[in-house]
């Protein structure tokens, strides 16, 4: 059975990432991302709606995400989607949808660079870019 999970997503930071390291030294780094979309209602009146997500590099990745990454860049982000559940100290339970990223492209003019993971041993891309139905 096939199935796949990916996300692709294009914004700005929201905040300075946080990066960190696990207790076996593996470097995370996590930051907020937002996502525009301009529509018009039908009475011809435009708005805008924002989309806020989490997201989450390891290892190289998070390094480099860490060296290029401020608040307000512009960055092109691939990944999968990762649901997450926890129980907090009051006893509450808690839920996150993250994006674990492979891929962090920076598009504005400060650092026109790609940074990407390593793909899993095994794994292999299941779509190739110029089957893309878009741009």
């Amino acid at each position: 059975m096939v199935s796949l999970n990916k996300v692709m997503l294009i914004g700005n930071i929201g905040s300075d990432p946080e990066m960190r390291y696990t207790p076996n030294g593996n470097p995370v780094i996590s930051f907020r991302m937002a996502t525009n979309r301009v529509y018009t209602t039908p009475s011809g009146e435009k708005k805008q709606e924002t989309d806020w997500f989490s997201v989450i590099a390891w290892n190289k990745l998070a390094e480099q995400c860490n060296q290029f990454l401020t608040k307000g860049r512009l960055v092109y982000v691939e990944g999968r989607l990762h649901n997450r559940n926890w129980e907090g100290l009051d006893g509450q339970k808690h839920y996150r949808t993250e994006v674990i990223a492979n891929r962090v492209t920076f598009l504005d003019r400060q650092a026109a660079t790609t940074a990407e993971e390593k793909p899993e041993e095994g794994l292999e891309d299941i779509i190739d870019g110029d089957d893309l139905p878009f741009g």
